[in-house]
């Protein structure tokens, strides 16, 4: 099984590059061979919130057991080219919903320093074009919480509209808040 996207996305500030296993482990330890694959520096507050050991070793059995075909996950890279600088400032990936086939999941999770500059917006908007080229995809789903304001900032930026709370059972986090985007219909 193959990734669906194995080659990085760049946006005006930010250059994604997909993760490979080789950069999830040394994510696990050795944080210098990070650095030299990603050929970027990696700030001593990496990881950021939400992309615990646990996470991550998850999305390291996911690639390996290929569990998801739609699995995939970025590094995000400030490339400050002005003073040419790389910088790791957060990470973002899809998978697919457990709750509809035509839906793929998105999450993100941005350094506290890099926060409310755009950052997330910009890598988001990145991915959404790649995201709706996957066939059968018509819909994509993020949730959140309801008190994390900036991300809730990032999806509706983006064109995600409110779906309501999570409810039991419905086989995403309880209490979270359901965005969702809906495939543009293109008219030729």
């Amino acid at each position: 099984m193959v990734q669906p996207f194995q080659t990085p996305i760049r946006t005006d500030r930010l250059h994604l590059i997909p993760a490979t296993i080789e950069m999830l482990k040394s994510e696990q330890g050795d944080r210098q061979a990070l650095s030299t694959l990603l050929r970027a520096y990696v700030p001593g507050a990496w990881p950021p919130p939400l992309l615990d050991e646990e996470t991550l070793s998850s999305f390291i059995l996911m690639i390996e057991e290929e569990r998801d075909p739609y699995f995939t996950c970025w590094y995000w890279i400030r490339d400050d080219r002005s003073k040419g600088r790389r910088t790791l400032i957060g990470s973002g990936g899809i998978a697919s919903s457990p709750v509809s086939g035509d839906s793929i999941v998105i999450g993100y999770s941005v350094l506290e320093e890099y926060r409310c500059l755009g950052y997330a917006t910009e890598a988001v908007k990145g991915l959404i074009p790649g995201i709706f080229s996957l066939i059968g995809i018509e819909q994509i789903i993020a949730t959140t919480y309801p008190d994390m304001i900036a991300s809730i900032r990032v999806l509706e930026k983006n064109g995600f509209m409110n779906a309501g709370e999570v409810a039991r059972g419905e086989g995403i986090e309880e209490g979270t808040l359901l965005y969702l985007l809906k495939k543009p219909d293109i008219q030729i």
